[in-house]
């Protein structure tokens, strides 16, 4: 039977959602309250300039592909991929760095002149990283998060007990090079937890990394927004643009629709893709699953401060994606996780995506996306934000051997207070909830609602986590479990 289904929100999760659920027979809306959709996912242009506001990296393209080919389409048909190569370079100092290939066999080589013997311990790790993804996509990812049994059956599945250990330990039991410790725990960045915290299963993430490698969709990340949007369009889905849902209206403890900017939307079912938290809040406090007390206990992956920034001129000794770690990894963590405060030196990121797509930026210029992780939840001024990215400007013309600050054209800046503005995001998170052990699978907040009927939830900080391709078998799940209950 045709349901009136009513989405909140246009990222990644609720677009692929909308896509499953319209491909079913329904009438599908999806309300999103700023004026572009992509939620973090959105784009920035400017004098001739194109950003990724939100996530830069495509990784685990086999999860692309395989949403594509539920709706018999191809990621070929909506946009190219490029793989980058070489996929990204790691600083640790002044013209000392570390440039990861394209190949697994070229990175074990680049290992070994590090550290010797480190080749062959790389070789075993990702043959265990690989098993790991297999069992990953297979056994866990595509779970919808509802029984204790799914983690047993991983378990099960593993030959070792890799859900009590944890990915910095067994790291740096193969490897004693400080570089290459680091170049492997950063895979793990994306799952929101220090690798400390993160269990060993989730070494998945270095096969996804070393195994998969890393593309770039011409025209940024954005284009896949455009495609799902293009995909959802061609199954009737219907798309309303500064539309801000204020209330999920509940009766007799079932959804029965939303008020979109002061107007009722009768629905037979809501799906709400916005920020978890948020989305209670539209609820009234005695259909609300959890508390304020369980969100303050919760691992939050973190917030980001971003600049994007036009230059006049190519920019010499550096990738597309560039890391830099020539700063204490450890103390920066301690600074996101266990006292959080603004860090004195921070780890930062960088992306110049006109190194590879000629789109990015005016011919002769370059654009620039730089990220610092930081704490959710930190006082965020404009005054902090100009004094960081000083810190980091002058750490890049440093590292790289190059002038670059009479060479900006404009900067733009996003930050904890633009991560709540924009998408009413918990303490200004940037990435949702952490995967640590006790967040993992059935353990996080559930995709179907226990308090009220036909109100559903996906995203970032339901299952199966953090991250775009995440995003994508959330709403896949959250569309299934729509199909076996309503």
């Amino acid at each position: 039977m045709k349901k009136e289904i009513k989405i909140i929100g246009s990222g990644f999760s609720a677009l692929a959602a909308s896509c499953y659920l319209a491909k079913e027979g329904n009438s599908v809306t999806i309300y999103e309250k700023n004026s572009t959709i992509g939620g973090r996912a959105r784009q920035l242009k400017k004098d001739g300039f194109t950003f990724d506001i939100g996530p830069t990296w495509y990784w685990m393209p086999d999860v692309f592909e395989r949403f594509f080919n539920d709706f018999g389409k191809k990621t070929s048909d909506y946009y190219q991929l490029i793989k980058l190569s070489p996929a990204y370079q790691v600083y640790f100092g002044v013209n000392e760095f570390v440039t990861i290939a394209d190949n697994l066999p070229e990175i074990i080589t680049t290992f070994e002149a590090i550290e010797a013997g480190s080749g062959a311990q790389l070789a075993s790790f990702m043959k265990e990283a690989q098993s790991n993804y297999d069992i990953a996509i297979k056994d866990l990812v595509y779970r919808p998060g509802v029984s204790p049994l799914e983690l047993v059956t991983v378990q099960t599945a593993l030959k070792v007990n890799q859900f009590f250990s944890n990915i910095s330990r067994d790291i740096r039991k193969r490897f004693k090079n400080k570089k290459l410790v680091q170049i492997l725990e950063f895979p793990v960045l994306f799952l929101g937890a220090k690798p400390s915290d993160t269990p060993s299963f989730y070494s998945f993430m270095n096969f996804a990394d070393f195994g998969l490698g890393t593309w770039h969709p011409k025209n940024g990340m954005y284009s896949v927004i455009l495609a799902m949007e293009q995909l959802a369009k061609e199954l009737g889905v219907q798309i309303v643009t500064n539309a801000n849902v204020e209330k999920i209206v509940v009766e007799n403890k079932k959804a029965v629709g939303i008020h979109v900017n002061g107007e009722f939307i009768a629905a037979d079912i809501v799906l709400s893709g916005a920020d978890y938290h948020h989305s209670e809040t539209l609820l009234d406090e005695k259909h609300r699953v959890y508390s304020e007390k369980y969100w303050e206990k919760k691992v939050f992956a973190p917030s980001s401060l971003l600049f994007y920034v036009g230059f006049d001129k190519k920019i010499i000794n550096v990738e597309h994606h560039s890391l830099f770690f020539d700063v204490d990894f450890d103390v920066h963590a301690k600074d996101i996780y266990d006292n959080p405060k603004w860090p004195e030196e921070p780890l930062f990121y960088a992306s110049f995506p006109s190194k590879t797509d000629e789109n990015s930026a005016p011919q002769g210029k370059e654009a620039a996306i730089f990220l610092i992780p930081l704490a959710p939840g930190l006082n965020d001024t404009n005054e902090i934000r100009e004094v960081y990215f000083e810190k980091i400007i002058t750490r890049l013309e440093k590292l790289t051997q190059q002038n670059l600050k009479n060479n900006l054209i404009f900067k733009e800046s996003f930050c904890v207070n633009d991560f709540i503005k924009d998408y009413n995001s918990y303490k200004g998170n940037a990435y949702g909830m952490a995967n640590t052990l006790l967040q993992t699978a059935f353990l996080r907040p559930k995709l179907k609602s226990k308090k009220v009927d036909q109100l559903y939830f996906t995203g970032q900080l339901t299952v199966p986590g953090p991250g775009v391709p995440p995003s994508l078998i959330s709403g896949k799940l959250v569309a299934d479990l729509i199909r076996k209950y309503s």
